[in-house]
Order: C-alpha cells, then structure tokens, then sequence
C-alpha cells in the first residue's frame, strides 16, 4: 500500500475509496500473457497497481510491473480505461476500493527475467491466452476480457 492511500486509510478506515491507477497485459515474445498470483488473495492478476500522487498513468503502469515482477517494460499502448461496479473490491482484510485502470499493453524484452516481489506476488508466470488460470482477481477479469476481445477483432482464430 502506498503512502497516499495508508494516509487514506487512516482518515476513512477501511469504507470504499474511488482509487486510481494502472495494470498491464505484459507479452513475451510468443504472446503469452503475464500475470501474478497475488500474495494477499491469492488470485492471479494482470501487473499494476495505484497511481502515486503527481505520477501519470504511464508511470504507474512501469514502476509497477518491474516492483511485481522484475520486468521493465517500455512502450505501452492503452487498451482502455476502466471503471464501473464490476471495478468495486472488497480486500479480504475489509478495504474496499472503487477502481478506475489504465490498462496498457506491453511487450517484455527478449531477454526479460521475470523475478516476483513475494510481498506482492507468491509467483509470476506467462500462460498462452488459450490457457489463462480460472482464479483471476474480479476487478482484472474484464481488462484481459477486453484484450481477448482485441484479439478476435483482429482475427486471432486461437482465442475464444
């Protein structure tokens, strides 16, 4: 939890927050798919996190794949910004969150060596879009719903 939102936290306790920030569908080489299993759920999810006050979303989407991963990307492109009621978290120590996401897409260098924060994340691994875990965060599932809907509109036949 970053600084902002623990002084957040303290101020409101653990009632919902509208929060900011980025996640991003990480690509190796092959197309396969990023995500961690996070270490306070249990869930696999895209990388990111929030914004830190005065960073942009680009930011935010950088520093925080390579903190959960070890991955440093650096193009990106938006897929979208999401929010909404499918966007609402309830933490399982009770801090809910209304989440409003940039989420980008990135490819990792060739060369990249994933290495998990294991405060953050008991693992990271790449699947193949065919192969996604069936665990993944509820506030994640529509962001890689979209990129999977991105695939097909640009007739990728492998994907459902």
């Amino acid at each position: 939890m970053n600084d902002y939102v623990r002084w957040l936290r303290d101020a409101v306790g653990t009632g919902p927050l509208i929060l900011v920030g980025s996640s991003v569908v990480v690509l190796d080489q092959g197309g396969r798919v990023l995500l961690i299993e996070r270490a306070d759920t249990g869930d696999w999810g895209l990388p990111g996190g929030l914004t830190d006050p005065g960073e942009s979303l680009e930011d935010t989407a950088r520093r925080e794949v390579f903190e959960e991963t070890g991955v440093k990307i650096e193009e990106l492109t938006l897929l979208g910004v999401f929010s909404g009621p499918e966007f609402y978290f309830r933490y399982p120590h009770g801090d809910e969150i209304h989440n409003v996401t940039a989420a980008y897409v990135a490819h990792a260098p060739a060369d990249a060596t994933v290495r998990p924060d294991l405060d953050e994340a008991r693992r990271a691994e790449f699947f193949g879009v065919e192969a996604l875990p069936a665990a993944i965060l509820p506030p994640e599932a529509p962001i890689i719903r979209a990129y999977l809907r991105s695939l097909r509109e640009r007739g990728m036949p492998s994907v459902r």
